[in-house]
C-alpha cells in the first residue's frame, strides 16, 4: 500500500498554524515538497525551516487569499518553483460564531470570503494542472482536500454563519467530485470536530467559554490527528478515494 509522495508537490493555504501546520510537516515527511501559504511569513519561514531540518524542502508563499489575485498567485507561484501541482490542501478558514439575530454581517462577509469564496478561487486556479498531474508520473492521480467541519453537515442555533459557509464548502466539493472523479482527480472533505487549535480564538470571549463545553479539557483533537487523515487519504491507492471523512473526538457527541 502506498504511502510515499516522492516526486509530488503539495499546496497547503492557511499554513501558519494549526490543521494547515501540520498537514504541510507531514506531507513533507511523506516525501511531498510542499508550498505553504498564509498572510504570516514569519510563522511560515520557521515551519519552512522544521522541514529542512527533517529533510524537506518548502516554498514560503505569503498571501492573503480572499484576494482573488493571490489565491491564483499562490497556485502560479507553486508551479513556478516547484515545477507541477499534484495536492492541493484548501486549509485557511474561519470560524466566528453567535446568533443569527443581532449579528455582525461584516463576520459573514469574512466567512464567506476566506471559507468559500478563497477556496474557490483557489480550487479553480488549480484544477488545470492537478488534471494534468493525474495524467502521469509518478502517480497517475491528484488531491484535492477541502477542509470543512462538523458544522458543514450538523446545523445548530448560535451557528448560522458559520454553518452556511461549511455547507457551501461541502455542496462545492460534491459537485466538482462528480464533475471530475473519472478523470483520476479525487475530492476529499476532511469533517474535523473540536480541535485544539487558534481557530475559536477569535470568537469573543463568551462564545471560546461555550466552545470549550464540548469537549472536557485534555480530550479534544490535535491537528495532528487532522494531518494524519489527511495523509491517510492522499496516499491511497489510484482506484480508491476517499471522499469524506467526519473526525471528532470521542467524547464529542454533537
Amino acid at each position: 500500500m502506498p504511502t510515499s509522495l516522492q516526486g509530488t508537490v503539495a499546496l497547503v493555504t492557511g499554513a501558519s498554524s494549526g490543521i494547515g501546520e501540520a498537514t504541510a510537516a507531514a506531507l513533507a515527511a511523506h516525501g511531498a515538497n510542499v508550498a505553504i501559504a498564509a498572510r504570516r511569513r514569519d510563522r511560515l519561514e520557521a515551519l519552512a525551516g522544521r522541514i529542512a531540518a527533517d529533510g524537506g524542502a518548502a516554498l514560503v508563499l505569503e498571501a492573503d487569499v480572499t484576494d482573488p489575485e493571490q489565491a491564483r498567485g499562490i497556485v502560479e507561484d507553486t508551479v513556478s518553483a516547484l515545477g507541477r501541482l499534484d495536492v492541493l490542501v484548501n486549509n485557511a478558514g474561519v470560524m466566528l460564531l453567535g446568533p443569527i439575530v443581532g449579528a455582525d454581517p461584516d463576520e459573514w462577509d469574512l466567512m464567506l470570503d476566506l471559507n468559500v469564496r478563497a477556496l474557490m478561487h483557489v480550487t479553480n486556479a488549480a484544477l488545470p494542472h492537478l488534471l494534468q498531474a493525474a495524467e502521469g508520473d509518478p502517480r497517475r492521480v491528484a488531491d484535492l482536500v477541502n477542509v470543512s467541519s462538523v458544522a458543514g453537515r450538523l446545523a445548530r442555533a448560535g451557528s448560522g454563519g458559520y454553518n452556511a459557509s461549511k455547507w457551501a464548502v461541502n455542496a462545492f466539493s460534491e459537485s466538482l467530485r462528480q464533475e471530475i472523479t473519472k478523470r483520476f482527480v479525487r475530492i476529499a472533505l476532511i469533517e474535523p470536530g473540536f480541535v485544539a487549535t487558534e481557530l475559536q480564538s477569535h470568537n469573543r470571549p463568551e462564545i471560546q467559554a461555550q466552545i470549550q463545553t464540548l469537549v472536557e479539557p485534555g480530550l479534544g483533537m490535535q491537528a495532528q490527528d487532522i494531518a494524519d487523515a489527511i495523509v491517510y487519504v492522499v496516499t491511497r491507492p489510484r482506484h480508491v478515494a476517499i471522499n469524506e471523512v467526519l473526525i471528532r473526538p470521542t467524547v464529542q457527541d454533537r
